[in-house]
């Protein structure tokens, strides 16, 4: 399978400073909460084919931000993320499909010590070279999990019918990486 147009062989970084690693769960069965992590880094090895290349990413949970103190202390805790014990989440990949922009990135997502497969749907946005010389690359990724596959269980049932935090979490990457020379 050959390289998206513009990638090279070579190892690229994450720049968190362009990126952004967020979620969206449904709340009460009648809006949208959204977070992200602001601390994450990964690095993939591209060879001369997609065959050849390994991704693996880390975000640290402790930087979870929903912009809601209150809210980010739960989700924190022990009924969630339980930082304390589990300070970071990994996703290492198994395998690339795809050409020119649309491609499906399989690999293997740990959250508070629990593995499960996850394919993400990435759309590949190109390469470009800054005014500092640094060539980045840059993409999308959207993958949708349920929370209670990797032990995120906590919920409060309402009044109304229903839970407080549905069990289906959609999940969004913009990714910049830089090649490193």
């Amino acid at each position: 399978m050959t390289l998206p147009h513009g990638i090279t062989p070579g190892v690229w970084v994450l720049d968190m400073s362009h990126s952004e690693i967020a979620f969206t769960v449904r709340h009460a069965g009648i809006s949208k909460v959204r977070g992200r992590f602001l601390d994450a880094s990964a690095e993939a090895r591209i060879g001369e084919s997609l065959a050849d290349a390994s991704l693996h990413a880390s975000v640290r949970t402790p930087s979870f931000d929903s912009g809601d103190a209150n809210r980010d202390a739960h989700v924190k805790g022990p009924d969630f993320f339980d930082v304390e014990k589990y300070p970071e989440m990994t996703f290492r990949a198994t395998a690339i499909e795809g050409d020119g922009e649309d491609y499906t990135l399989t690999g293997d997502l740990t959250i508070k010590g629990i593995t499960r497969p996850v394919e993400l749907e990435v759309e590949f946005t190109g390469v470009a070279v800054d005014p500092f010389g640094a060539t980045r690359a840059g993409a999308s990724a959207e993958a949708e999990i349920s929370r209670k596959d990797f032990g995120l269980t906590w919920n409060a049932v309402l009044e109304t019918g229903g839970v407080l935090v549905s069990d289906k979490v959609k999940i969004s990457i913009e990714a910049a990486l830089v090649k490193q020379t």
